[in-house]
């Protein structure tokens, strides 16, 4: 038996040389690819912490120099920050939530057979994906309906998105029928069954739908820009915005003004509008990133559904 082993685990040592030469490349192309997704965060980061004038100047490529946080610090004193934060964090944590919800709870009726009038309400909601009004309607319309200058203007117009219940309708469907038979026989109504039977196998494409609506959520700008004129309703990233473009403008001044030593010494510890975009960059992209290894075990699982019929 012993001599057995030792010869299954040569033969599992040995490789075609055309396997390894592939195994190679494979290790190689994806190495470099690896590398030219993260190097863009990597390099920014670095930057955000070196020194601002070897910033500027482009001087930090791969390893930072002059070692500060003084450009964290001053993105922390923008006036009504928090507020802006909590703004993105409330609409990012609530549209999440119901669209995950409504995007389940529709493609789990859309699947069923019992639904009333089922093919043409789902070809219904499909022919949105397609067809769009434009952003001057949509402006009047939620204008129309009191929602311009409200919190929820960020939430309903987006709680249903027919990409996504297409995902959880496709889902459902490979959920086996005898589930939703033997709740039915047990007397489980349709709520009953979609929240006992239904939601708790369907965790993967839930995960999948809130990762792409919480990245959508805390990403969205237009929507602020276009519907909200209220600053207490600002989101974080509009309010960056527009320290962008108040550093954008100082460093303007500072190389337009006559006596611009003097007041590039007052300014000595100010971001510049390079370091500045820089760490925006990274308190935005920042949060929404930690969001992925929570959900990445359901993520592959749940974009995959469906590839494969069989």
């Amino acid at each position: 038996m012993a001599s057995e082993k030792v010869k299954v685990k040569k033969a599992h040592r040995k490789q075609d040389p055309v396997d390894i030469v592939m195994s190679v490349v494979t290790y190689i192309v994806y190495t470099f690819f690896a590398f030219v997704c993260v190097y863009p965060f990597y390099y920014i980061f670095i930057n955000t912490i070196s020194s601002n004038d070897l910033s500027g100047r482009g001087k930090i490529t791969f390893w930072p120099k002059e070692i500060h946080f003084t450009n964290y610090i001053n993105v922390s004193h923008i006036p009504s920050l928090m507020d802006a934060f909590k703004v993105s964090l409330s609409r990012t944590v609530v549209g999440t939530i119901l669209t995950v919800f409504a995007s389940a709870f529709l493609g789990y009726m859309f699947s069923r057979e019992t639904m009333w009038m089922r093919k043409i309400w789902y070809r219904l909601v499909i022919a949105t994906m397609y067809f769009n009004a434009g952003i001057i309607p949509f402006f009047i319309t939620m204008k129309n309906i009191g929602l311009y200058n409200s919190f929820w203007v960020y939430i309903l117009p987006t709680v249903v998105s027919p990409f996504y219940i297409v995902l959880c309708k496709t889902f459902v469907e490979s959920v086996p029928k005898e589930l939703t038979d033997a709740a039915e026989l047990d007397g489980a109504g349709t709520i009953r069954t979609f929240t006992s039977v239904i939601i708790p196998v369907i965790k993967p494409i839930l995960a999948t739908v809130a990762i792409f609506t919480a990245v959508a959520q805390w990403n969205s700008f237009q929507d602020t820009l276009l519907l909200v004129s209220e600053p207490k309703l600002f989101t974080l990233q509009f309010t960056l915005y527009q320290y962008i473009n108040q550093a954008s403008s100082l460093k303007a001044l500072v190389n337009s003004t006559g006596n611009a030593a003097s007041l590039a010494a007052s300014l000595a510890h100010a971001a510049t509008a390079t370091s500045i975009r820089m760490t925006v960059t990274i308190v935005v992209v920042a949060p929404i990133l930690l969001v992925y290894p929570i959900f990445q075990r359901y993520f592959v699982k749940g974009i995959m559904i469906g590839a494969v019929k069989g």
